[in-house]
């Protein structure tokens, strides 16, 4: 389906949203690289693809959703252990508190570009705290739309995990990636599917 003016819903059933990170330290061949996947996640895009700053996107991701995927390198492979101590580490207060915050939300500033190759600017909230991020976004054969982001997390007020008084620590930066493979028209006010 190609992407043409009107409005658009997104989740788990249309795409992916992951967050990546990686190691740094003495101590980082101990450490994986991570794939996180938000598995409850919502977005609603206005799309005019004649006039991109007309267009816009809110996205809402439940904190709790964030599952492990993906380990890349470390000393040893991930277990199902491993990933649910990742887990229950992410939900803690040090990183998302997900009990006090259980949203991240995405609500765009400013849209330039072209379907084919666009950005997205606008404030993201994390742990109860808004500063703006530029998401940076392709069509691409294989998926419909896919792009992704840079998040400092410590901007946040999230300390990056570490481990080994400090000699493995996860990077600051995370990258958020997403992959959307179909979409899914809702009809705007005034406007039927039929």
């Amino acid at each position: 389906m190609k992407l043409t003016d009107g409005n658009y819903r997104l989740g788990p059933s249309t795409g992916r949203l992951l967050i990546k990170t990686s190691r740094t330290g003495l101590g980082r061949k101990a450490g994986h690289d991570l794939t996180i996947e938000a598995t409850r996640w919502s977005a609603d895009m206005m799309v005019v693809v004649g006039d991109p700053e007309k267009s816009s996107v809110t996205l809402t991701v439940e904190t709790g959703s964030l599952d492990v995927r993906e380990g890349t390198g470390g000393l040893k492979p991930l277990t199902d252990a491993d990933r649910a101590d990742i887990k229950r580490t992410l939900g803690g207060e040090a990183l998302l508190h997900t009990a006090q915050h259980p949203v991240i939300t995405f609500r765009s500033t400013r849209i330039a570009g072209t379907p084919q190759s666009f950005e997205i600017t606008g404030d993201l909230t994390i742990k109860g705290r808004t500063h703006p991020v530029t998401v940076h976004g392709v069509t691409d054969g294989g998926a419909l739309l896919n792009g992704w982001a840079t998040v400092t997390q410590s901007v946040w007020g999230i300390k990056p995990y570490s481990a080994f008084l400090g000699a493995l620590r996860l990077a600051d930066e995370v990258r958020i990636e997403f992959e959307v493979t179909e979409l899914n028209p809702v009809p705007g006010p005034g406007q039927s599917l039929a």
